[in-house]
């Protein structure tokens, strides 16, 4: 399509592209020609930033998954953490479960008492006691016994001929679901079976009998009493969780376990042994009338009518009786009338 010019040249013509394909096709087929091609760039635009957006988020490595291995100890099988409606599907994970603590076995050595044997492993008396047939808060271990400390706060529990789950969870007062669960009676029930172990976490459990047994001296004349020595000691360097008022007859003082109580004053031991509530305590007698006494202790280092001094060890922090933790009840009497200890 060259033409020459008068200076010799070959000089190229050109033509606009819709007038070259208006010829071809016409008016109305070019114009069906380019919405055609319009529409197709349409649809093809979604399918284009969605593919560029997928290679955007993929990630470059993907780590193969790993599995932890599950332990064949069946008391140590975990409980199943989370129960209940599955808030969505679009993505739905596995929750694994928390470890659980085995059954242990524990040799008692001098001085482990139910109490120190109970809170070392942070367990309640009750607990402790069931999985070793024990009912009697002060029962003395004697050393060299095996002692089996459950892997929680619940119930250990054999197998007898007859049993179900449902049974079993009825006695100790818990749902069901909480014994198959904890136990992996879903997948495996042939561990439900005459004389296994099992162990129901939570389990309503019997109380133990607190038997009253103390030792005491008829109260010491006001002659032979050694005079006070100024306003009374704290017995313990703690924490006061409760104070003293018309309802609580003395002052409460939190402590690590095992942490030495001190007697507050001059004076004689009149009392120790075991009462109810107040577990292990001892009592001491002040001159002026004031005797001091030293509830929820874990054990006594004095006998009745043993002259103490102000400072003395007489026994250690514990939780015997009834409380919630380790600390001393300390409780002053003037005259046998209950009075606030940090006012005198």
């Amino acid at each position: 399509m060259g033409q020459h010019s008068k200076d010799g040249l070959v000089h190229l013509t050109t033509r606009r592209v819709p007038h070259a394909l208006g010829a071809y096709f016409g008016a109305k087929g070019l114009r069906l020609v380019l919405n055609t091609a319009t529409a197709i760039l349409v649809m093809l635009l979604p399918y284009t930033a969605a593919t560029s957006a997928r290679a955007d988020a993929a990630p470059t490595d993907v780590a193969a998954p790993t599995f932890a291995a599950v332990p064949n100890d069946d008391t140590a099988r975990a409980q199943t953490a989370a129960r209940g409606v599955i808030a969505g599907t679009r993505s739905p994970t596995t929750v694994a479960a928390p470890e659980s603590r085995p059954v242990l076995f524990r040799t008692i050595a001098k001085d482990d008492t139910l109490s120190t044997m109970a809170n070392y492993y942070d367990l309640s008396l009750e607990a402790l006691a069931y999985a070793n047939g024990i009912s009697q808060e002060d029962e003395v271990l004697s050393i060299g016994r095996e002692l089996t400390i459950p892997p929680g706060e619940g119930a250990l529990y054999k197998v007898k001929d007859g049993d179900t789950v449902e049974d079993v969870a009825a006695h100790f007062k818990v749902d069901p679901a909480v014994v198959y669960s904890f136990n992996g009676l879903y997948f495996e029930p042939e561990h439900f079976a005459v004389g296994q172990m099992i162990f129901v976490p939570g389990a309503a459990l019997p109380a133990l009998k607190r038997t009253e047994r103390t030792k005491s001296i008829a109260p010491p004349s006001t002659a032979s009493l050694p005079a006070r020595t100024g306003r009374l000691g704290w017995p313990v360097n703690g924490v006061i969780t409760q104070y003293f008022w018309w309802g609580h007859t003395g002052v409460d003082i939190a402590a690590p376990f095992g942490t030495g109580i001190g007697a507050s004053d001059d004076g004689i031991v009149v009392a120790t042994g075991w009462v109810a509530v107040g577990g292990l305590r001892v009592c001491v007698q002040h001159a002026e009338g004031l005797q001091t006494c030293y509830y929820h202790t874990g054990a006594v280092f004095v006998s009745p009518g043993q002259n103490v001094v102000r400072g003395q060890l007489i026994a250690s922090i514990g939780m015997t009786g009834v409380t919630t933790g380790p600390h001393v009840h300390w409780e002053l009497k003037v005259n046998g009338v209950a009075k606030d200890p940090l006012g005198y």
